[in-house]
């Protein structure tokens, strides 16, 4: 049975609150498709049974649940190419150029997903910057999914999820076999720290960046939670920090304190001049 208009409602109001994530009149099929799952495993035979549950107030972790499951968790290795590219071909040079000294870079990826990008990143930088060897990568990496920081913190991927993207030298390089999966080596697992993050809420204190990654979850929030995560990006990214958006994604008519730079084929932002 579809699910009722007013349940439909009662849930895009609880994801709208909790995760600040707006579902658009329509999207009736995407509610249905991803919560009877999660119906089903706590003894409703209907949507209807679960949001009365939901609507009792008295059971968080099914509400964390029901926000998980709402959550777009759609990624791969590699994703879109161009933006790694402008990473590897300005971002990182300048980085090396301007944090000589301190030999540090200080990156964060806010919407890790199940790990494809983060992990993505540090392939890069250790296949095309062998000059980072005794540089200290602070990488921490955050999602608002509990279940995906933990497949993250695991690096195990089935070989479907391999084939979306990963080259074989790289696979072969940088993972090991687990049964019929793969997981990432211990060593490029313990460059990155991964936890649980709500980036619609006041955030906890973190240290200022070099480098954001931010891409393809702005599309899901509205202008006012764009507004607050990009001021909250400027105020911690450091003199001469990068942020990366997705394609679909940009900082115009939301926050002015941005500049764009367009770098091989991707556009990319930067705290701006004036």
């Amino acid at each position: 049975m579809p699910i009722q208009a007013a349940d439909f409602d009662f849930v895009r109001a609880l994801v709208k609150q909790r995760a600040a994530i707006v579902l658009e009149p329509g999207k009736e099929y995407l509610v249905e498709a991803r919560l009877l799952p999660v119906a089903r495993s706590v003894g409703c035979d209907t949507l209807e049974s679960l949001v009365e549950m939901l609507r009792a107030g008295q059971n968080a972790a099914l509400q964390t649940r029901v926000i998980e499951a709402m959550t777009t968790n759609e990624t791969s290795w590699f994703r879109d190419l161009h933006p790694f590219e402008a990473f590897c071909s300005k971002v990182v040079p300048e980085i090396l150029a301007t944090r000589k000294s301190e030999k540090t870079i200080r990156m964060w990826c806010g919407a890790a997903s199940s790990g494809q990008e983060p992990y993505t990143v540090l392939i890069l930088l250790a296949e095309r910057f062998p000059q980072l060897a005794d540089w200290t990568i602070d990488f921490l990496a955050t999602d608002i999914s509990a279940e995906m920081i933990a497949k993250c913190q695991a690096g195990k991927y089935s070989q479907l999820e391999m084939n979306r993207g990963m080259p074989t030298p790289l696979l072969l390089k940088y993972f090991e076999r687990d049964g019929l999966d793969w997981r990432v080596k211990p060593e490029l697992r313990s460059r990155v720290q991964f936890k649980t993050m709500n980036l619609a809420v006041p955030w906890p204190a973190m240290r200022t960046l070099d480098v954001v990654f931010l891409r393809n979850v702005m599309i899901y929030f509205d202008v006012a939670t764009k507004k607050q995560i990009l001021s909250g990006v400027h105020r911690l990214l450091r003199p001469g920090g990068w942020l990366f958006l997705g394609s679909a994604e940009s900082t115009l008519g939301v926050h002015d304190g941005f500049e764009r730079v367009t770098e091989a084929k991707a556009v990319i932002y930067r705290p701006g001049k004036g």
